[in-house]
């Protein structure tokens, strides 16, 4: 498996702690930056993530600012995305399940560390139901 992630100087701390957690479990990843705690524009993050995952280069990505609103509204202009918002486990098992989401984004500021590695966790492990969902998940994109 491969994940691409990414986000903002709120997310950064937590985007470290997740990698290793990640590669700790040898899943390859890629970091698209930022790469400091410095003040950035999450979307020059977010659209490069968005456009390896949408382009088949990852299976997942994941990105992380502070509310995850942000990161999860830039990366849903891609086509072929749906970033889904989770803040606990349960939420990133449903937006796999039912949604069939690509991206998990994680608000830094609103949940511990330990609960944003269970939302990788869960995220990852869950696989797309299928099924009465598909024909909703087919009515997401605009074409």
């Amino acid at each position: 498996m491969k994940i691409a992630l990414g986000g903002d100087h709120a997310g950064f701390e937590y985007k470290k702690e997740i990698i290793g957690f990640l590669q700790a479990k040898n899943v390859e990843t890629k970091d698209f930056g930022p790469f400091n705690l410095d003040s950035v524009d999450y979307p020059d993050f977010v659209h490069p993530v968005a456009s390896a995952v949408e382009k088949g280069e990852f299976d997942f990505g994941i990105l992380i600012c502070g509310s995850a609103n942000g990161v999860a509204m830039t990366a849903n202009k891609h086509q072929n995305i749906r970033a889904g918002i989770a803040w606990g486990a349960e939420l990133a098992k449903l937006t796999r399940q039912h949604n069939n989401a690509n991206i998990l984004c994680l608000p830094a500021r609103f949940i511990s560390l330990d609960v944003a590695k269970e939302c990788v966790t869960a995220f990852l492990e869950t696989p797309f139901e299928g099924g009465r969902h598909q024909n909703r998940v087919d009515k997401i994109a605009c074409s």
